[in-house]
């Protein structure tokens, strides 16, 4: 995934506001106009809908994009959950299900490398929200920030859901949990407390292959590879090269590591936002994934990490 989408028959976004703004003013003239079934909040999206499913609709409300197919065990995990966040959230957003084994027109258009893979798209633009499962609080930070942005800057409410029909939808199955895995994680918490990082990173990873969305896990797994990351550093050649070379991708990321380490977490923030700003493609995807790790060690109720996620919002939209 590589930056923002190039959709050619999308308006500009100043459209897309104007018309989600008519459509607002002509509902409340008609007084609110008919309210969305709960169904609405989840549909299955093919290529011969999707100008009129994601382009169209995403003039009135963010959509959520699921890349997924019967075949991928992640896809198993991830999908229930943004069904149920999808519900949850009440029509703030809306999710649609593309399987890419049908539809690989639309794999190759946004192009995917891989599944699960989650895509946004707000008054007709796209952007990658994130690759594989994460955690639901991650999740939940990133549909929050959409809906922030979709606000702001679009003027996108949302959709009115018929409330006497929300309850049968809110019965949709909810995440099976895999487990338990204590004796993993505490192996892999001995390991990392013994500087042990390639054996905690096997143990936390061991832990993910099974429960792809195990939040312990993947925090273990987030400081593990820093500090493993970290451990080879020589930290004065480091800080030079990035001095020397601010649009060096790999220098930017490894001043990031010790910025974080070190205690500076917003100078390691700040830094990869401003790589994400100032690379395109691939470094870019590199730059913004390196940065929600970094948002894993230090946990999402962290306010700086808040901070963070709007920046780097503002930088991708």
């Amino acid at each position: 995934m590589s930056g923002v989408v190039d959709l050619g028959a999308v308006k500009a976004a100043s459209e897309a506001k104007a018309k989600a703004e008519q459509a607002r003013a002509d509902a409340s003239r008609q007084g609110g106009g008919a309210a969305a079934a709960p169904g609405s909040l989840v549909i299955d999206v093919d290529e011969a809908g999707f100008e009129r499913d994601v382009l169209t609709r995403s003039t009135e409300v963010p959509v959520v994009i699921d890349f997924w197919a019967e075949w991928c065990q992640p896809c198993k995990q991830l999908g229930p959950l943004l069904e149920r966040l999808a519900v949850e959230y009440n029509g703030r957003f809306v999710l649609a299900k593309v399987d890419v084994d049908a539809n690989q027109m639309l794999m190759q258009q946004f192009a995917i490398q891989s599944i699960p893979a989650v895509f946004a798209v707000v008054a007709g633009q796209a952007l990658p929200l994130f690759q594989g499962a994460a955690p639901e609080a991650q999740i939940r930070e990133t549909l929050d920030q959409l809906i922030q942005v979709g606000e702001e800057r679009f003027g996108l409410t949302g959709i009115v859901v018929d409330a006497e029909a929300q309850g049968e939808a809110g019965q949709m199955p909810a995440e099976v949990p895999a487990g338990p895995y204590d004796a993993l994680l505490e192996a892999a918490a001995q390991a990392l407390d013994a500087n042990d990082f390639g054996g905690a990173v096997q143990a936390y990873k061991n832990v993910l292959a099974d429960d792809p969305v195990n939040v312990e896990a993947k925090l273990g797994l987030a400081q593990a590879e820093l500090l493993g990351r970290v451990q080879k550093m020589d930290p004065q050649q480091v800080r030079k090269d990035a001095a020397e070379k601010p649009d060096d991708l790999a220098t930017q990321m490894a001043a990031a590591d010790l910025d974080l380490v070190g205690g500076h977490v917003e100078d390691a923030f700040g830094r990869l936002v401003e790589t994400v700003r100032r690379t395109f493609g691939d470094d870019r995807d590199a730059a913004r994934l390196r940065l929600l790790e970094l948002f894993e060690v230090i946990g999402p109720d962290d306010p700086r990490v808040a901070a963070a996620r709007t920046a780097l919002a503002r930088v991708l939209f």
